[in-house]
């Protein structure tokens, strides 16, 4: 019996293709209209989206993308392709396809470019450490909305998550004592995760405990005293209550508390994007100076480190 040829599909959010507010208006409105990002009845979201937030928020968002567009593009797009491109190097017997849920190279575009190849076997990894609804059933759903149109579907192996993946804390690890070691310790580590509306938790996504399972993780490996380490989310969109404590709200409280130095590490994000860029590593930075505090540092994410990758390359292998 012939040996199934194996793919593997690496897949993250998205980005615009430009930092222009025609592009992020088409990236925005399709990011907003999936029902696994914002469940709202259709009738009341559309014409809340076409008519106010599209309008309104797109010429804003361009703005901050063009304070951190990289020079070869979207920083998340230049991060992802030196994943997909490290990572085939180190797989040289595996194709490799980047898709994205939303914007270009699409996932129907990933899924055609391995089936392209005769893979027969496709190993899918989202770059999502902690699962969400919002993020990796995402591309589960768009997946199977792609297979549901073929005669021949491939094999599919869906790796969930990897919060406490070992290599993955080893390489937040030593991404956070490289950090340490450049800057000092800090009074405060502060771990912001995105966020979500905090009704999905109480439905029955269960990221709220994937980014404990981190926290604990990468404490426990750092050796800190729990007190030094702080638990926060981000990026919250809308009117109603998301998880808590929020990060913007925490770092002003720091200041105004007298700590003086913080460090910020945004465990749930695999590449660097305009969440971490510009929301942790220039808004909440002023935020936390404003009240008070005089030294603050933002961790990179993981990007394409080798220890990053080393980790990619050992959740490919051992899900085959």
């Amino acid at each position: 019996m012939s040996q199934a040829k194996t793919g593997i599909l690496l897949a993250n959010l998205g980005t615009p293709d430009a930092p222009t507010p025609e592009a992020v208006k088409r990236y925005l409105r399709q990011f907003l209209s999936d029902t696994r990002v914002v469940d709202t009845p259709r009738l009341l979201w559309w014409p809340l989206l076409r008519g106010a937030i599209l309008p309104i928020r797109s010429p804003r968002v361009a703005k901050l993308y063009q304070s951190v567009w990289m020079e070869e593009g979207s920083p998340l797009m230049v991060y992802s392709r030196r994943q997909e491109k490290a990572l085939a190097a180190r797989l040289p017997d595996m194709p490799v396809a980047l898709g994205m849920s939303y914007g270009k190279p699409s996932l129907v575009s990933a899924v055609d470019d391995l089936l392209s190849q005769g893979v027969d076997h496709i190993v899918v990894l989202a770059l999502y450490p902690q699962y969400s609804c919002s993020t990796v059933a995402a591309v589960w759903d768009e997946l199977a909305r792609i297979l549901a149109t073929r005669r021949r579907i491939p094999g599919i192996t869906f790796i969930r998550d990897y919060a406490d993946n070992a290599l993955y804390i080893k390489a937040l690890a030593s991404s956070a004592r490289a950090s340490f070691a450049k800057h000092g310790e800090p009074d405060v580590l502060l771990l912001s995760y995105h966020g979500i509306p905090q009704r999905y938790a109480d439905e029955g996504d269960d990221y709220p405990q994937r980014c404990r399972d981190t926290t604990r993780e990468l404490v426990s490996a750092l050796g800190l005293p729990p007190e030094k380490v702080m638990m926060t989310f981000q990026s919250r969109f809308g009117r109603e209550p998301w998880l808590t404590p929020y990060t913007d709200e925490t770092l002003k409280m720091l200041g105004e508390k007298g700590v003086k130095h913080v460090q910020v590490m945004s465990p749930g994000f695999s590449a660097d994007c305009l969440e971490t860029l510009e929301e942790i590593a220039v808004q909440n930075r002023e935020f936390f100076l404003e009240a008070g505090g005089t030294k603050y540092e933002y961790i990179p994410a993981l990007n394409d480190d080798s220890e990053h990758i080393d980790m990619m390359v050992s959740l490919v292998a051992n899900s085959r």
